[in-house]
């Protein structure tokens, strides 16, 4: 397989992994921080009339399926790349984080939430990751 090939399909499976974490903590978050009663977190209009009725602590669960999904999928890539870990790493920040602002223009946040996560949540982490893979930014060649 060509190296070009293998750095294609491991770029795409980060990202489809790193989407499925996110969404995973997503759903799951709620069985650690449950949200108040009679609040429809399914749906966009759901999480806009609930906007009002949450604290800080129920912004932990996104925060950390935005961070901890864009950090599997920097070091998914960071591991399995056959060059240039870190730059690949970051790409996977910058695709994640134009997810994440594309998700504030449907879903109203404070505004201090708006920032920690774009700030923290994605370029950050998926340095991070690629500094947990123990890769080198890039590889000599030959």
């Amino acid at each position: 397989m060509s190296s070009t090939l293998k750095n294609s399909l491991v770029f795409l499976l980060a990202l489809i992994v790193g989407a499925f974490v996110n969404s995973a903590i997503i759903q799951w978050g709620p069985l650690l921080i449950p949200y108040p009663p009679g609040i429809d977190m399914q749906t966009p209009e759901g999480i806009k009339a609930a906007i009002p009725f949450l604290k800080p602590i129920h912004y932990l669960t996104p925060w950390l399926a935005h961070a901890i999904g864009t950090m599997v999928g920097a070091l998914l890539v960071s591991l399995f790349s056959s060059t240039r870990h870190l730059f690949r790493s970051l790409i996977i920040g910058g695709v994640f984080l134009i997810a994440g602002i594309y998700m504030i223009t449907l879903i109203p946040s404070p505004a201090w939430f708006i920032w920690l996560d774009l700030m923290l949540a994605y370029i950050p982490m998926a340095y991070l990751g690629w500094r947990l893979s123990g890769k080198p930014s890039h590889k000599k060649m030959p």
